[in-house]
């Protein structure tokens, strides 16, 4: 005999019960392979003119239909973006009724990593497209505003939800005390206090004053702080796993989530990071039980979402090339044993993973009690119901049309861009005049064309505008490429060829800071020096050519030397000797 599975009581799709009593009459219904479907968000594309996409080897996710019909899935983080709102709303509907088929018909929640800037970096941020286009999250720091972070991120909320994405994969309130670090243009800068303020901002912002049913809840990370890192170097990848603490600074990498726990955030992810040196477990972060369940649960009383950061159990290929699980501290146990270290540490969802099957073997086989399962089963469906997609899972396609991208938002993020410009040095050429003679190097002579003359050599022109970004290591893949690591020097010959424009006239240079650039050879060199966090080059004109002021102040400091950044302490804020450029400086005209 088999056993059979009751009819559905629909006692928990009734809106006007509360949602602790639809929540259990949901889960005491559902079967293993139903909750253990819930603990798994996974990476999913959008298909070809919003269709729910099939299967996509290049980066081994498989498809989205089988697996919400067939593994219970319905959590995913959308990677990529559609060709407009509507088309992104319409797919967000398709999938919706693919997860309306289902026996139970629970609703899917749709996750992104950042998507409002200028970063394309797949292991951490999407490029705008069709949404508005502010600052890189540095950025926002360099203007230091609360209002204006939290007024970004409502209308990035309003955003989000008009196509139907319910989770923020951020705010990221590391904080930046290593110099080097890959991973800082999407944190607050270096700052305890800055960040806690501002993230707790952006918290509000997408949250609103409690989660409900237009908000967008927020997954803050990396607790207890990334930035710690070995020599600068990022633990995506195998050589920076560990997380260094020389200064024993730890507890000041927990101001920012203590600002968030005040502010309501509503999930935690846990970095891939390993503490060493500490009182804590020498294992990364997503499976420490000693930080998630001692520090996070019982210490913080954190009682929301604890999702791992993606990619810890099991090996994988990104582009054709094997990428390890990050497994950082356990790599010699097996993915199974992986899986219940990261449940007894605490945590309730495994991100990038999709192998629920190994979840419902470990409770089959008594080693997880099924009643550890309905705990973080509790959590997460608790949050679809106070999201309310149960009650409206799919969105208006027209209406997306309209918020998404529109003229007061699309302004709202060029005037961030401008008043995050952040000017570092002025020898008096800026602003530059309208219809002066400039040679440009690294900007589009045609945008420039729009406030000047554009000359093809340095001699014609009353002054230069060398656009510059941020200088990093070459790395051995392409997964690796898009986390910019390594020295912040600039390459001897781009110093030369600036430094032979700037002989020859008045040069101005604009430098794009992902994270800090070591600028002492520019300094006093050349006339002036301007930082910008992510701007478009007219918004940066704008600025250069006295449209609009500077308003940014540095969100870290600048360092003078990489002896410098070598001999800082990787835990402590401001720990680089005499730096160029300090925290808080910026100039106006």
């Amino acid at each position: 005999m088999t056993d059979t599975i009751p009819a559905v009581d629909p006692t928990f799709r009734d809106p006007a019960l509360p949602i602790d009593e639809r929540v259990e009459n949901l889960l005491g219904q559902m079967t293993l392979e139903e909750k253990a479907g819930l603990f798994f968000q996974t990476m999913i594309t959008i298909g070809e003119g919003g269709e729910v996409a099939g299967e996509n080897p290049l980066f081994g996710i498989p498809d989205t239909t089988g697996m919400v019909r067939d593994g219970h899935l319905n959590h995913f983080n959308v990677f990529g973006a559609a060709s407009s709102a509507a088309e992104m709303a319409e797919w967000h509907n398709r999938l919706q009724e693919v997860a309306a088929s289902t026996r139970l018909g629970i609703p899917v929640t749709i996750s992104t990593d950042p998507r409002h800037s200028f970063s394309d970096n797949p292991g951490a941020a999407i490029m705008a497209g069709p949404f508005s286009q502010w600052p890189e999250t540095l950025g926002l720091a360099a203007i230091g505003d609360e209002g204006l972070v939290e007024r970004f991120a409502d209308i990035a909320r309003q955003e989000y939800t008009a196509v139907g994405i319910r989770v923020a994969l951020h705010p990221q309130i590391d904080l930046a005390t290593d110099p080097r670090w890959a991973r800082q243009v999407a944190t607050f800068g270096e700052d305890p206090d800055l960040t806690s303020r501002l993230g707790a901002a952006y918290i509000r912002g997408f949250q609103g004053p409690e989660l409900g049913p237009d908000s967008v809840a927020t997954m803050t990370k990396h607790f207890p702080g990334g930035g710690p890192q070995k020599d600068g170097e990022d633990p995506h990848f195998a050589y920076g796993r560990e997380q260094v603490y020389p200064g024993g600074e730890f507890e000041t990498h927990l101001k920012p989530f203590e600002a968030a726990f005040e502010a309501g955030t509503s999930q935690i992810m846990p970095y891939y990071g390993m503490p060493v040196g500490t009182e804590y477990e020498e294992v990364g972060f997503g499976f420490n039980k000693s930080v998630i369940t001692g520090l996070l649960r019982e210490r913080f009383r954190f009682d929301g979402i604890v999702c791992t950061d993606w990619g810890l159990i099991s090996d994988g290929e990104i582009g054709g090339q094997p990428f390890p699980a990050r497994a950082w501290g356990v790599e010699h146990l097996s993915p199974r044993e992986r899986m219940k270290k990261v449940v007894e540490a605490g945590a309730d969802q495994f991100g990038g993973e999709h192998i629920p099957e190994l979840l419902i073997d470990l409770v089959r086989s008594g080693e997880i009690a099924e009643e550890r399962i309905d705990a973080s089963a509790r959590r997460l469906l608790r949050e679809k119901f106070r999201l309310g997609l149960f009650d409206a899972p799919t969105v208006d396609p027209a209406r997306a049309a309209a918020v998404v991208g529109n003229a007061e938002f699309v302004a709202a993020g060029e005037a961030a861009q401008r008043a995050s410009v952040t000017l570092l040095a002025n020898d008096g050429v800026l602003p530059l005049a309208r219809g002066a003679k400039v040679y440009v190097s690294g900007f589009d002579p045609e945008v420039v064309a729009g406030f000047a003359t554009v000359v093809a050599t340095p001699a014609e022109a009353d002054a230069a505008l060398v656009r510059l970004h941020a200088p990093y290591e070459q790395r051995a893949t392409m997964f690796e490429n898009f986390f910019h690591a390594g020295s912040l020097d600039f390459a001897p010959e781009t110093v030369d060829e600036v430094l032979a424009i700037a002989r020859a006239v008045p040069t101005v240079v604009q430098v794009f800071l992902d994270r800090p650039a070591i600028l002492t050879p520019f300094a006093g060199e050349v006339a002036a020096i301007s930082a910008d966090f992510g701007a478009s080059q007219a918004a940066l004109l704008d600025v250069l050519f006295g449209e609009a002021q500077p308003q940014g102040r540095l969100p870290m400091d600048l360092p003078s030397s990489m002896e410098a950044v070598r001999a800082n302490r990787p835990d402590v804020p401001f720990d680089t000797a005499d730096p160029l450029f300090r925290f808080g400086h910026g100039l106006a005209y």
